[in-house]
Parts: C-alpha cells; structure tokens; sequence
C-alpha cells in the first residue's frame, strides 16, 4: 500500500513547479493497480465508528474509496500529473456499488485519472478508483478534483456549466443537529489515512488558508449515508462538495427518500448528495 504521508511530502515539494491551465497538459496513463486483499479489521472498525455505520456485515458503501485514496494519492502526487496537489480541492463524488462487498473479501484496487477538464474556476480532473473481486467489478467511483487558477472570462462549456438546480424543489427535511469537535479530522484522518494538513490543526490549516482546520469532505458523505434507512439498498450515491465545514462547528443533517444535505449553522450549503436504491421486490399475488 503506498504510504500517503509520503505522498503528501512530494506533494508539497513538486506543486510549486506546476502551473495548472498549461496549455497542452495532458494526463499520464498510468494505472496503479493494488493486489488484492481484505480489510484490515482495526481500521475498518475504527473507520465505522467514526463514520457511524452500525451495520457489521458489507463494507460501507464510501469504504472501497478509503483503501484506494493513498494510491489516487500517489498518482496526484506524481511528477507527471499536471496539477499541483497543494490546493487541489475535492468537488464531487460518484460511486456506484454493483454488489455488496464484505470485509474478507479480497478486494483488488484499481486507480486512474481520467480526464482533465476546464472549469469556470480553473482545471478539474477526474479520478477513477476500481474494485474488483476475482475479476469482475464490484465497485467503482469517479471523482472531481479542482484546481484554481485564472481562466478565460467565457468559461469552456463543462460539469459546472450545467442548468442550476431548480430552487423551487422542497428542502429535505432537517433530521438532526451534530455539533463536530475541533479534533474530527485528526480522528478521521486515523481512521482513514488521510492526513491532508487542512484537516488537523489551526496552524497547519492557516499555512493553506483556512482559519480553522476543515472536516474532510468523504467523512461528511459517509456520515450522511450512514443515517440512510436500509443503507443495504443504497447502491449508488451522487454528492457535490459545496463548501468546507470549520471545525468544531455545528451542522444539520436534512435528508428524505432519495437525497440529503448538510447545512451550516449560517444557513451555507456544504454538501449535497442523492442516493439510488435497489427496487424492493414485488410482492407475489395472494402473498
């Protein structure tokens, strides 16, 4: 498994020598492919517990992108990748689970970036994470990763270009209140292995222009999706990363059948996200 403090270190060391919005940029082929293996028991609980999830028996849907980040960190990081990893910002998240999977399966990971694309607010790439279980797909993501820069005053139509959401749709209604200690992502970054410095301490999160260390985007999705009802029927979630969460700070979750959001206590929108479910069966006649 690539360690990702390494990968942080080269990080900060290789960003200032890439200029995001190079004209010609093109992203490199490679593929890092992780043997197959199960979770590992200690940090997958350690992982539900701060998440949430309560259910011991298929992995948490987010869980598969968790084992693959410090190899899609690894590839960001890279000499070759275009864009500077220091300030890259995650967006969204696409992840589509096409059977569950369980902590002893031997899951074989698969990381990619797939395309570079402009943004009205610079260049975002799309990262792909695979898992596979004796060869066939059992799950995948997709996600955005922006990174800022000045850009042409009409921006190239693209993902951020689309038709605003339509405003007069009803608010979700809200379900809960949670009041997120100072300390969540150092927690997080245990559980999960990401250790991005903006998640830690106000001085770190300070050198990268936050006032306070931010929560970290995937644990606010999982945390959403482990109060899902039936969360075995989810299998696929959609969800925008707004804007970040300070910690501590209080957040309230608002959620019905098919999607949820998490609001600040100044009303800002920090994340929002929709879910697919599996049809429930139909009923036999004269059952």
């Amino acid at each position: 498994m690539p360690n990702p403090n390494v990968a942080l270190v080269r990080g900060a060391v290789t960003s200032p020598f890439k200029r995001a919005g190079r004209p010609g940029a093109a992203l490199p082929a490679d593929r890092i492919v992780l043997p197959a293996a199960p979770a590992a028991p200690g940090p997958l609980d350690a992982y539900r517990r701060i998440c949430g999830f309560t259910d011991p028996g298929p992995l948490p849907l987010t869980y598969p992108h968790v084992l693959g980040f410090p190899a899609a960190l690894r590839l960001m990081t890279a000499r070759r990748f275009p864009l500077p990893v220091v300030g890259l910002v995650h967006t969204w998240i696409e992840i589509t689970r096409h059977r569950p999977s369980h902590p002893a399966d031997p899951l074989e990971l698969t990381v990619y970036a797939d395309e570079l694309t402009p943004h009205r607010r610079g260049t975002e790439v799309t990262v792909v994470t695979e898992a596979r279980l004796a060869g066939d797909l059992v799950w995948e993501s997709r996600s955005g990763y922006l990174s800022r820069h000045r850009t042409p005053a009409v921006p190239t139509p693209g993902p951020d270009t689309a038709p605003a959401p339509d405003r007069t749709a009803p608010e979700p209604p809200a379900l809960a209140e949670w009041r997120l200690p100072g300390d969540l992502g150092r927690r997080y970054g245990a559980a999960s292995g990401d250790r991005n410095p903006i998640h830690l301490y106000p001085l770190t999160a300070r050198l990268l222009g936050f006032p306070r260390p931010i929560a970290h985007g995937m644990w606010t999705l999982a945390r959403c999706l482990a109060e899902t009802p039936r969360p075995a029927e989810v299998h696929g979630v959609r969800a925008d990363f707004r804007a970040p969460v300070l910690l501590p700070s209080t957040v309230t979750h608002a959620a019905d059948a098919t999607g949820f959001r998490l609001r600040g206590a100044d009303g800002r929108v920090h994340l929002t996200g929709r879910t697919l479910r599996t049809p429930a069966p139909k009923a036999e006649p004269g059952t």
